[in-house]
């Protein structure tokens, strides 16, 4: 079977995601199709596909020339390639680790009814036909053109699901535990050496709003804090950062009092490898960086919010050690509202890290509170750590990713 995949272009979680759906199915053809910080992410691990194909949205013809190649379309959270497969008559499957996100305006029911009478004589028709949604009812509209709808556990994840399985006429839904490499995870020894002391994932962090030289706020104010870090923390003589800003021609490296931190973008695997082996792990609070954590044993420190999504996650986690314990920007500014809305609620973080960069009295509070943060996550032992972890899988456990995609695709 010809499989063609896809994954939303926000960080690298829908694309890391992808990466491990893709290793279930190495007797299939997989063909990726994507572009910017998706297509970067498969390009470095290009391992996990027959055929890598970079390409822009604007390159429509080639886009639809792929999907109508393929026996099957497997989309993790990309909606724009889900409602393609619709009008070109290839069956898809959307993967989803945010269900409980998105944030609709109306119900369901309603987005039901739309997709229903989905023009099909063109992808442009059909885009103009869904142009009034929001871009998470769009995605909520992309699980309902879908075959197959698979949804990460998480708060809310099963409520949501209960209702779009009450429409009657929607997709297949399965509800699944990580979607994350659980073969690379089974493969990294925590007996390696990792290379470094403390590893910090910023993960991709590139999205809607966010770049690398644009709405750059908070790379900005994490490089202001490395070389704090290491004159603060002697016990970290090596640091590893890494993540989608330190791709090749971006990486950079930060010397304190004999103390060093290497900035890079690392293969997943490769990655995986190190967190199962460093003594310490900070993280963006991303799912999919956290799951890993959590299949490798470890209760990872994470890092403030990037974006609305990970005050959404921290929030929801609240009940629990690593959300209790997660780095907050409220910890340095209080009373700044983040508004419940992810184009907003992101615009409202870039806004806090600037302020907390360029203020020299910000920026000491930060570094006292993140430094109070770590002091705790450091006086935390190993059987606390595993309580940790214990209390994390149970909130979020679900049904094994093999034994799900098994189910819609047979012989994988």
């Amino acid at each position: 079977m010809r499989i063609v995949m896809g994954a939303q272009d926000c960080g690298f979680g829908p694309a890391a995601e992808l990466v491990a759906v893709s290793r279930l199915l190495t007797g299939h053809e997989r063909v990726f199709v994507g572009d910017d910080v998706a297509g970067a992410f498969a390009r470095r691990n290009a391992d996990a596909f027959d055929e890598v194909h970079e390409l822009p949205e604007t390159d429509s013809a080639s886009i639809d020339r792929l999907v109508e190649s393929g026996d099957l379309v497997i989309s993790v959270m990309d909606a724009d390639l889900v409602i393609r497969a619709a009008v070109l008559g290839r069956p898809a499957v959307m993967v989803d680790s945010l269900f409980s996100f998105w944030l609709l305006r109306r119900p369901p029911a309603a987005i039901h009814r739309r997709c229903a009478s989905l023009p099909l004589s063109s992808v442009a028709a059909a885009d103009r036909h869904l142009a009034d949604l929001s871009p998470h009812e769009r995605v909520v509209a992309a699980h309902l053109l879908a075959a197959h709808s698979v949804v990460q556990n998480f708060p809310g994840v099963p409520e949501r699901a209960a209702e779009i399985d009450s429409l009657g006429t929607g997709p297949e839904m399965h509800l699944t535990g990580p979607i994350i490499d659980l073969e690379g995870v089974r493969g990294a020894s925590r007996d390696a050496d990792p290379g470094c002391d403390l590893l910090v994932n910023v993960g991709g962090f590139k999205n809607f709003l966010l770049d690398f030289d644009a709405a750059d706020d908070y790379l900005r104010l994490l490089h202001r804090w490395i070389p704090d870090l290491l004159r603060d923390w002697p016990r970290f003589a090596r640091v590893l950062v890494c993540g989608g800003p330190y791709g090749p021609g971006r990486e950079r490296t930060f010397t304190v009092a004999g103390r060093r931190a290497d900035c890079r973008l690392l293969r997943q695997r490769d990655l995986l490898r190190r967190a199962a082996a460093v003594p310490d792990y900070l993280l963006a609070p991303g799912l999919t960086a956290l799951h890993e954590a959590m299949a490798l044993g470890r209760l990872p420190l994470a890092l403030p919010e990037q974006h609305y999504a990970h005050v959404f996650t921290v929030r929801r986690l609240g009940g629990t050690l690593f959300g209790r314990t997660a780095g907050r920007f409220a910890d340095v500014l209080p009373d700044h509202p983040v508004p419940d809305d992810d184009l907003a609620g992101t615009a409202a973080l870039v806004r806090i890290a600037g302020r907390i960069h360029t203020d020299d009295g910000l920026y000491r509070r930060f570094r006292d509170t993140f430094n109070q943060r770590i002091e705790h996550h450091l006086s935390l032992g190993p059987a606390r750590r595993a309580e940790g972890v214990r209390e994390l899988r149970k909130v979020l456990d679900g049904d094994p990713l093999p034994s799900v995609i098994a189910k819609i695709v047979p012989s994988a």
